[in-house]
């Protein structure tokens, strides 16, 4: 029997033009934030100029309306140029682009110089923000970078390449990396602690080498002892 025409349009409809009766599509889905499609959150970014980019955590809040949930982003971004001066923001934005971008462009104002020496820090520091806790160590060339990935960010921004580090207390990641800021702020070399208290460095001495030893005389030969006169008796009277 053959087929009425109102069945076959209405397969038609339903089918969406050959969907085999699932409705039409819906389009390509959304990318996650974070993703690897809607944009790495920790991927490094020059933008071309000499001061590079890390975001350090993207946090999502959520507020409650009458149609349902609204979803708003923060963005932490550390910027620096590796070489001694480093800044950190925060950008606030409905997409997580636009939350990254005002955290940079907050963190390229805000920038500070930091004291280093060499590729390590000139001295041990300790430093507090809130509940978290960051102890930083000079360490010998070679050793790289001993930190957590959020202390590391700040670490390698500035451009430190061996030191030492423990995070202790809170892991609230904005206090972890307020506290690892002051800590480099804190640092000072010899020069400038000698600047502060007036003095003058005084350049070391070159090393005097020490004259040769000259050889002792030998001691002149001693004579032999003679046998000790023997006593003689008196003559006896005639």
């Amino acid at each position: 029997m053959p087929e009425s025409p109102n069945r076959s349009s209405s397969g038609n409809a339903r089918g969406g033009g050959g969907g085999g009766g699932r409705g039409p599509s819906r389009g390509p889905r959304r990318a996650r934030p974070g993703s690897p499609e809607g944009g790495e959150p920790t991927l490094e970014s020059g933008g071309g100029s000499e001061l590079s980019e890390k975001v350090v955590f993207i946090n999502r809040s959520a507020k409650v309306v009458k149609g349902g949930r609204r979803f708003s982003f923060s963005a932490l971004v550390v910027a620096g140029d590796k070489h001694g001066r480093i800044g950190l923001g925060l950008g606030k934005a409905v997409e997580v682009s636009e939350a990254i971008r005002k955290g940079g462009e907050m963190a390229k104002t805000r920038m500070i110089t930091v004291s280093l020496k060499d590729a390590t820090i000139p001295h041990a520091v300790f430093c507090e923000y809130g509940g978290a806790k960051v102890m930083l160590r000079p360490a010998s060339p070679g050793t790289g970078i001993i930190a957590g990935p959020k202390v590391r960010a700040v670490l390698e921004a500035a451009g430190i390449k061996d030191i030492l580090s423990k995070s202790l207390g809170s892991n609230n990641p904005s206090n972890v990396v307020k506290a690892t800021m002051e800590g480099l702020q804190r640092l000072r070399t010899r020069e400038e602690i000698y600047k502060g208290r007036g003095m003058e460095i005084k350049p070391k001495k070159a090393a005097v080498a020490a004259p040769a030893p000259v050889a002792a005389p030998a001691p002149a030969p001693v004579p032999p002892a003679s046998a000790p006169a023997q006593d003689v008796p008196p003559p006896a009277n005639a």
